[in-house]
């Protein structure tokens, strides 16, 4: 298998795009360890689809937000499998307003997720990769961070930010043959936009070139490409995955 023998740190890998990656990673034959917030029943079934494989999946219950949580599942991590290959910074939340009515909290909680659980993880084993000289980092970021959404300023800045942090990290790590990615999806069926209003989705679909949403599965499988040896040459890009939505 493509992933065969390699040991895979997942952020947010209970639901949506996060459970496709530790689903399609695991049956690539990674080890896969996932980091979740709050549902212990998710994740226990997750462990349990897989358990007739050889290699471990498993959950960690982690508040990417907490940087001690954080150093303290690495230490778990590293004590246990001595190093990991790759990391996939996924977890994120969506606090949809108008910056006009949005509160200081709404704007905080979305930023502390997608950002600054960003940067925990990633300082927490860049260190570790670059010891290695090996290691590969792949983050999930958004359409909304390239080209702007509505009623997402909190969202779109957490995304943008994402992106501008790869792209810097991936110009201080490439001497330590760390590469350093981003995919960005579009609108995909997750839960995240199962709450759409109808007459939002019959304005958004004539946009989209290729008529449709996209599934969780196909971003995976963007994901899949980058963490494999097949994109060897490839960092500090960004692989959008949005039906051709952003052209």
């Amino acid at each position: 298998m493509n992933l065969s023998e390699k040991i895979a740190v997942i952020s947010g890998g209970t639901r949506g795009i996060g459970k496709s990656i530790v689903e399609l990673f695991a049956k690539e034959g990674a080890t896969v360890l996932f980091t979740y917030f709050s549902n212990d029943s998710l994740a226990k079934k997750i462990e349990s689809n897989f358990s007739d494989l050889p290699q471990a999946i498993k959950g960690f219950k982690v508040d990417i937000k907490n940087a001690s949580q954080v150093e303290n599942f690495k230490e778990q991590v590293l004590d246990k499998y001595g190093h990991i290959d790759i990391l996939v910074n996924n977890a994120g939340i969506v606090k949809d307003k108008a910056l006009a009515m949005m509160s200081y909290e709404e704007w905080n909680e979305v930023i502390n997720t997608n950002l600054n659980g960003l940067f925990n993880l990633t300082k927490a084993f860049v260190v570790s990769f670059m010891k290695q000289r090996q290691g590969n980092i792949i983050n999930i970021s958004s359409l909304s961070g390239i080209i702007g959404i509505p009623r997402q300023t909190n969202y779109s800045a957490s995304k943008g930010g994402m992106i501008a942090f790869s792209k810097a990290l991936a110009k201080e790590v490439a001497a330590f043959n760390v590469r350093v990615n981003v995919v960005a999806p579009g609108f995909i069926h997750t839960d995240m936009t199962s709450g759409l209003k109808e007459d939002y989705v019959k304005h958004i679909m004539p946009q989209i070139p290729l008529a449709r949403f996209g599934e969780p599965e196909e971003v995976a499988k963007a994901v899949l490409f980058l963490a494999t040896e097949k994109s060897n040459y490839i960092t500090g890009q960004v692989l959008r995955v949005d039906g051709g939505l952003g052209m």
